[in-house]
Formats: C-alpha cells, sequence, structure tokens
C-alpha cells in the first residue's frame, strides 16, 4: 500500500479547515482488539482526536467494518486483520503500519480472550490459549513496537488489563493469571524504556457492557454484577453502574496523552470502585 504522510493523515482524519486539532492530530496510533468493545472505542476516542489509527484484530469482517465506519466519517482509520498470538505475524503488520500511516506513536493493547471455568474442569487449551492472546499477544506487540520507538526516543505504550489481576475470581483463574502478567510486564517495560523517553502503564477495567461480559451473565446479569454475587465472594460496584466502552477508553486517551506525560509504570483501576482492595 502506499504510504501516507502526516500531513494527509491529519487531513483524512476529519481536520476541517478552521477545526481546532485534536490531541493527536499528526500522530500514529495502532490498536489491538480493535474490532468490537473496548478496542473499538478507543479507536473511536483516537480518530475522533486526530490520530491516523491502525485498527488490528482476528476478526477480519468486525475490523473491516469498523475501519470503514470510521473513513466514512472522514477518519483516518486502516484495517489491519491479524492473530497478536503469533510474534512473526505480528513484526510484519506493525512493518505495515509505519509503512503505510507513519511511526506509530500510541499503542494500545485491547486483544483479549475469555474462557470461563472452574480449574478442575479446565483443558490444557483453554490455559494456553487464553496466555497466548492475553499475555504473549501483549509482549509480541510491545516488544515490536518498542523496538521502533527506542530510536526516536519517543512513544507510549497502554495495556488494557483487568481488575480481576488484583483481586481472585472464580472460575477466571486462567484470565485472572493472564491479565496479572500482562500487568506486570507492562510495568516491567515501562522501567526499561523510560531512560528513552517512553512511558508504559496500564488501565484495568472492572465490568464492562462488551460482549465478553455480557456472556457471562445469567437471568438479571447485570443487575447481579452491580450488587455483587456473595455466593462467589464478589463484591458489587459501589458506583451503581456497569462501564461503558467509552469509558475505558477516556482513561486510556489521558494516558497516552501529554497530560500524562509524567505518568509511567502505573495502574489505573477504571471499576467503579469494585476494586475494595489495593
Amino acid at each position: 500500500m502506499p504510504s501516507t504522510s502526516t500531513a494527509d493523515s491529519a487531513t483524512a482524519s476529519g481536520g476541517d479547515q478552521g477545526k481546532a486539532p485534536g490531541r493527536f492530530t499528526g500522530k500514529t496510533a495502532l490498536v489491538t482488539g480493535a474490532g468490537q468493545g473496548i478496542g473499538a472505542a478507543v479507536v473511536a476516542a483516537l480518530a475522533a482526536e486526530g490520530a491516523a489509527v491502525a485498527a488490528v484484530d482476528l476478526d477480519r469482517v468486525r475490523v473491516d467494518a469498523t475501519a470503514t465506519e470510521h473513513r466514512a466519517a472522514g477518519a483516518h482509520v486502516r484495517a489491519y486483520p491479524v492473530d497478536v498470538s503469533h510474534g512473526d505475524a505480528v513484526e510484519r503488520v506493525v512493518d505495515q503500519v509505519e509503512g503505510d500511516l507513519g511511526p506509530i506513536d500510541v499503542l494500545v493493547n485491547v486483544a483479549g480472550v475469555l474462557r470461563a471455568g472452574a480449574v478442575v474442569k479446565s483443558t490444557d487449551e483453554d490455559w494456553l490459549s487464553t496466555f497466548a492472546v492475553n499475555s504473549d499477544g501483549v509482549f509480541f506487540a510491545s516488544r515490536a513496537v518498542a523496538r521502533r520507538m527506542v530510536p526516536r526516543s519517543s512513544g507510549v505504550i497502554i495495556t488494557v488489563g483487568s481488575n480481576a489481576a488484583g483481586v481472585p475470581r472464580m472460575e477466571m483463574a486462567a484470565y485472572a493469571a493472564s491479565k496479572a502478567a500482562a500487568t506486570m510486564f507492562t510495568r516491567c517495560l515501562g522501567l526499561e524504556l523510560a531512560q528513552h523517553g517512553i512511558r508504559c502503564n496500564v488501565v484495568s477495567p472492572g465490568s464492562t457492557d462488551t460482549a465478553m461480559q455480557r456472556a457471562l451473565w445469567t437471568g438479571d446479569g447485570a443487575r447481579r454484577v452491580i450488587e455483587g454475587t456473595p455466593e462467589s465472594f464478589r463484591v458489587g460496584i459501589p458506583l451503581g453502574r456497569i462501564a461503558d466502552p467509552a469509558d475505558i477508553a477516556d482513561a486510556v486517551l489521558f494516558l497516552a496523552s501529554d497530560q500524562a506525560r509524567h505518568i509511567t509504570m502505573q495502574n489505573l483501576y477504571v471499576d467503579g470502585g469494585a476494586t475494595l482492595v489495593g
């Protein structure tokens, strides 16, 4: 594909003459898990703020639809179907994105899977596939992008984790463990990259209104999530609502922006107060 200049990116992202530039005008962002849920919300938020966005997802149909929708609205979003659990594929797509859109300024790791079930009933595939996306995928994408950010001495990497990484959850051991691994990896990466002016942070959502969350509901699921389920030792949500994906995207944008220029290696919980221990 032909390369797109920074000026072209700003124009294509809806920068009409006379309109104030967004916080990310002239910047390139790569978002994994961009086909739906939180990933799609992050793509929308970055595009609205002027970024040229590479939308990465395993589901070609969904990620193409996401990109097409935003381009129709004048934003600069391009789809890149790829499986983040394959390191070679991730390396190739990062190369392609930088050739198409320019140097990546912001990476947001959102891609994730959840296979709920008791540990004693879980299969090897349940465990391995969960870590392949939630942990390996974060490592592969972060490593590929960081290698290119280091010579430029700038960049931001954000991993969308989960409050389950810090609080035990019944029938979510693989998910919680994989998110804990991704969280600590991102913080360690931030320590290594700080000398290069690159910031790495984590956003940890609680229950968020996505397809993944709804798949866990039974009966009056939303109410039970908000009120808590004592039989599974799970507290409710003090703010009395389930998060919208846009709530998570707003936190990501803050940490990716210059407003957070002195914040790195931190884990921001966005869960309505559901995590009562720190």
